[in-house]
């Protein structure tokens, strides 16, 4: 049985709502899958994303496919990152250790990253706000 990492669209019209799961690749898009393996909420800025990093580790080892979205999702999180590293240890190259260790470097990068365009929005918010009331108090005067 040929698996498949992919989207399970939800929501309604014009509000997509994602679960991602691991499915048969012969199941259709919304229909029957294996296991919910998190959601993707891409109305938000930035989009939410809830992923059991785990049990998409053990999916993506056993070689299910993904399609172009999940991959990117799963590439955001880490997860294939962290499947390169699990490789390299079974192909002797790296200890645990040393994959814990850069597993928690990248992964400590990207929150920072993350959390500079969630500060970024706020701020570019708050500045087109204030510019708005300026401007506003610019014409009744």
């Amino acid at each position: 049985m040929a698996t498949r990492i992919r989207l399970q669209r939800h929501g309604k019209k014009g509000k997509p709502f994602y679960h991602i799961v691991s499915a048969d690749s012969r199941a259709k898009r919304d229909g029957r899958f294996i296991e919910k393996l998190g959601t993707y909420n891409p109305n938000t800025n930035p989009a939410v994303i809830e992923l059991d990093f785990e049990r998409a580790l053990h999916w993506v080892a056993t070689g299910a496919e993904m399609s172009d979205t999940a991959r990117a999702i799963l590439s955001y999180k880490g997860v294939l990152y962290k499947n390169h590293l699990v490789k390299g240890v079974a192909k002797g190259a790296l200890t645990d250790a040393q994959v814990e260790e850069r597993f928690a470097k990248w992964l400590e990068e990207k929150e920072s990253k993350v959390s500079a365009k969630s500060d970024k929005l706020a701020k570019d918010a708050d500045k087109e706000k204030a510019d708005r009331l300026k401007a506003e108090a610019d014409v009744s005067a």
